[in-house]
C-alpha cells in the first residue's frame, strides 16, 4: 500500500520534510503545500524555495499547484519539469472560502465546464504526469458521479478523493461508501484521503472499501508524527521522540534563518495538533501557546514535557 504525507500549509515545509524522513520515516512520498501562481505563471519565492531538489534530497516530492487556468499551471509545471521533477498535482479539493470564491481549488467543480476546459489544455501539453486532489462535490456526494465522467476523459497519474464535499469542510464524516463505488471501476490509480487519525481508522477504511489504492494522511500525521510508522508495523510515538522532534524543528527553523517570532508560531501551528496527544494537559499546553518569548517558550515547552506523557492514541476531533 502506497503512503503519501498530504500537504498542510503552513505545516509540511521543506525543514518538516526532511526531519520527519530522517526521524519516523514510513511515507513513501510527500505533497508540497500549493503553489499558488498568478495569471502569468509567477509564484512566491517562499514557493521556491520549499521544492527546490536540494532541500528535498531523499524525499520523493510531489509539487502542487492551485490554480483555475491552463497557462499559469503549465508555466509553474515546465520550471518544475527544468527542476527535475515527473509529476505535478493539480488541486480540486481545497475548501477555503477565499480560495472556492476565486473559482479554485473545491471551486473548480463550482463549473464543471470550465474544469474540463482545463484539464483538457493541461494534459493536451503538460509534459509532467499529472495528478489530481479532489472532493466529491460542492454539496453532494451524488455530484461526483458527473465529475468522475469528466476525469474518465484523461490520463490522470493518480486520483486522489477527499471522500468529503466542499460543504462537509474538514467535520462532515468522510463518505467511505462513495469512495468504494468509485474504487470498484476507477480506470487510473486511486488514492484515498481523509480522517485517517489511527491505525484503527485505517482498518475502518478497508473494510469499507476493498480493493488496490493508496492511502493520503494529512491531519493524522502532523498529529501523530509516527503514524505512518505504526500503520507499517513498527513502533508507536513516544513522548521523547515528540520532545526531540519538536526539538529538532526548532533548530531547523532557527538555523535556516527563521526570525525566533516566526519559529514559535510555525510551531504554535503544529502543538494545534500535537496539543491532541496530550488530553489531559491543557494548562500546559496554554503556558505553550501563551508564551511570547524564545525562552519563555523553550521553558514551558520543557515544563510540559516533564510533566506529561503522549498518549497511547491520537485524540483529534477538530
Amino acid at each position: 500500500m502506497d503512503l503519501s504525507f498530504a500537504p498542510l500549509e503552513g505545516i509540511t515545509s521543506y525543514i518538516f520534510r526532511r526531519a520527519h524522513r530522517e526521524m519516523f520515516g514510513g511515507a513513501d512520498k510527500y505533497y508540497a503545500p500549493f503553489i499558488a501562481p498568478d495569471s502569468a505563471g509567477k509564484f512566491k519565492a517562499g514557493n521556491l524555495r520549499d521544492v527546490l531538489p536540494q532541500n528535498n534530497e531523499s524525499i520523493t516530492l510531489v509539487p502542487q499547484i492551485l490554480c483555475n487556468a491552463p497557462e499559469p499551471f503549465l508555466s509553474v509545471s515546465r520550471e518544475l519539469a527544468d527542476m527535475g521533477y515527473k509529476e505535478v498535482n493539480l488541486n480540486v479539493g481545497c475548501p477555503s472560502g477565499t480560495v472556492v470564491a476565486k473559482h479554485k481549488g473545491a471551486g473548480m467543480l463550482l463549473d464543471l465546464c470550465s474544469l474540463d476546459n482545463c484539464l483538457a489544455d493541461i494534459f493536451s501539453r503538460c509534459e509532467l504526469k499529472v495528478s489530481v486532489k479532489t472532493r466529491l462535490g460542492i454539496s453532494s456526494e451524488g455530484e461526483f458521479p458527473t465529475i468522475m465522467e469528466i476525469y474518465r476523459k484523461y490520463p490522470i497519474s493518480e486520483l486522489i478523493i477527499h471522500a468529503r464535499t466542499r460543504s462537509g469542510m474538514y467535520k462532515s464524516t468522510p463518505e467511505l461508501s462513495a469512495f468504494a463505488n468509485v474504487l470498484r471501476d476507477c480506470p487510473f490509480p486511486l488514492c484515498y484521503n481523509g480522517n485517517i487519525f489511527s491505525v484503527s481508522d485505517l482498518e475502518n477504511l478497508h473494510a469499507a472499501a476493498k480493493g488496490e489504492y493508496g492511502v493520503m494522511i494529512g491531519r493524522g500525521a502532523a498529529a501523530d508524527p509516527a503514524l505512518f510508522r505504526e500503520i507499517r508495523g513498527g513502533a508507536a510515538l513516544t513522548t521523547t521522540e515528540l520532545r526531540g522532534f519538536h526539538d529538532r524543528l526548532l533548530s531547523d527553523f532557527l538555523s535556516a534563518g527563521l526570525d525566533a517570532h516566526i519559529c514559535m508560531a510555525r510551531l504554535k501551528e503544529l502543538w494545534f495538533y500535537w496539543e491532541t496527544l496530550l488530553p489531559d494537559c491543557k494548562k500546559q499546553v496554554k503556558a505553550v501557546y501563551k508564551s511570547r518569548r524564545l525562552d519563555d517558550y523553550k521553558s514551558a515547552v520543557t515544563a510540559l514535557f516533564s510533566e506529561c506523557q503522549v498518549s497511547s492514541e491520537c485524540h483529534f476531533n477538530k
